[in-house]
């Protein structure tokens, strides 16, 4: 298996300001990549016609719970998933309202690309800078922006052209790498999966076209060696009363047998004597594939410790600087307590100082902040009780984050990405 053929699922995150048009545009491209059963499009179609419209209101797939079609919004996280010829796709649904930011962290966590909706009658809002925001903060390496709505504006290259100049003006401003532009109306479907013959001036892609070829294979860390362990495997059966295995998920670089690494936090080094796959060996493995790896020499492992390169190793330190997404409604102080999830690893872990919020409109620093409540975003200084090997987030998103847990709760209550 090649790197290439296993990055064939493209996860991404849509999201946008109430009423954009989100749920209309995920239920286009379900609807016209054909990956929605029969009986599902009959029963659209019936509330369509109950609900005295002459089309297929195509949002009904999507918003499934009954509460939020009641509400008339989209509430929490919905994986949605769909496949072509050419890709497989996880699309993780957030809502619009400010106050579920945190949703969108968590759905926008592993993405490789976002959808940003703009309605094309609104122009930019508030909710496009903070979603554009979020997505440059959590370093997702690809955007859409889709200016939704075109049929609304009578298909007009000025009222698209306008966006985008605004769009790009900002943007500058972000860390993203890779912004693209696709005028489309997910209602009547032009440029979704099918080309539009109202917009000729549109030279681009499709939507669906984008997001079948856009090259993620070199999203991933394949430097920096990664190998977090997350169990020990020790059978206890005569014929494999020797085995010592151990498993997780490669976070970075690319492993083969004979390799020299080392374990952290002992220091000792070994080689790497097999790399199974689901009881297969195979030569060589990489992020972010779930292996079972055995070492020539014995040493002393245990989840939470980490395999990695002799000569390229994560930083081992008790002190973390995170830029953290607060979740819970009780807001954060310093000086309190926290368990620290990074990796397979779990310690304790105190919140030493907050250092600054950040005003996810302007990008300006709040400073004298002594607490920060639920959907802020700020900067933290946090110090743990074991030693972390870490990478910068920028670096590896996976190495470079962590969880925040309430001991007293075990919810989650922030999630943060190391600076």
């Amino acid at each position: 298996m090649s790197i290439q053929e296993n990055n064939q699922l493209l996860r991404f995150t849509t999201a946008g300001s109430v009423d954009d048009g989100k749920s209309t545009l995920i239920g286009r491209l379900l609807y016209d990549s054909k990956s929605i059963f029969e009986d599902q499009i009959e029963q659209v179609k019936a509330s369509s016609e109950k609900k005295g419209f002459d089309y297929v209101d195509l949002s009904l797939l999507t918003d499934g719970l009954k509460s939020e079609r009641e509400q008339g919004i989209t509430i929490d996280v919905a994986y949605r998933y769909f496949a072509t010829p050419r890709r497989k796709f996880i699309i993780a649904d957030t809502p619009g309202h400010i106050q579920y930011t945190r949703n969108m962290v968590t759905g926008a966590s592993t993405a490789n690309l976002a959808i940003i909706l703009v309605d094309a009658r609104k122009g930019l809002l508030e909710q496009t800078y903070r979603h554009s925001f979020i997505a440059s903060l959590l370093k997702i390496p690809h955007l859409v922006v889709c200016v939704n709505k075109m049929d609304l504006v009578d298909y007009s290259e000025d009222v698209y052209n306008q966006i985008v100049a605004d769009y790009e003006a900002f943007s500058s401003k972000l860390d993203i790498k890779d912004v693209q532009f696709v005028p489309i109306s997910a209602l009547k479907g032009d440029n979704v999966v099918e080309r539009s013959k109202n917009m000729p001036w549109y030279e681009g892609s499709t939507l669906l076209y984008h997001l079948e070829h856009v090259h993620i294979a070199s999203d991933s860390n394949h430097i920096d060696c990664r190998f977090p362990v997350q169990m020990v495997i020790r059978p206890h059966t005569l014929e494999h009363q020797d085995f010592r295995g151990y498993a997780g998920r490669i976070d970075g670089g690319i492993f083969k047998p004979g390799d020299e690494v080392k374990v952290l936090p002992s220091g000792f080094t070994s080689r790497i004597k097999s790399i199974e796959l689901n009881g297969q060996a195979i030569d060589e493995a990489f992020s972010p594939m779930s292996v079972t790896m055995t070492l020539e020499d014995e040493i002393d492992i245990s989840r939470g410790d980490m395999i990695v390169r002799p000569n390229n190793q994560p930083e081992v330190t008790q002190d973390l600087e995170v830029m953290v997404c607060w979740m819970n409604q009780q807001a954060l102080q310093a000086r309190t307590k926290m368990i620290l999830k990074h990796t397979t690893k779990e310690c304790q872990a105190m919140i030493k100082e907050i250092q600054y919020k950040v005003d996810v409109n302007t990008l300006h620093r709040i400073e004298g902040v002594s607490q920060i409540g639920m959907n802020d975003i700020a900067r933290i200084s946090i110090r743990t009780a074991q030693p972390i090997f870490k990478d910068s987030y920028r670096r590896n998103r996976q190495t470079g984050s962590i969880i925040l847990i309430d001991p007293n709760t075990n919810e989650t209550v922030g999630a943060g990405m190391i600076i």
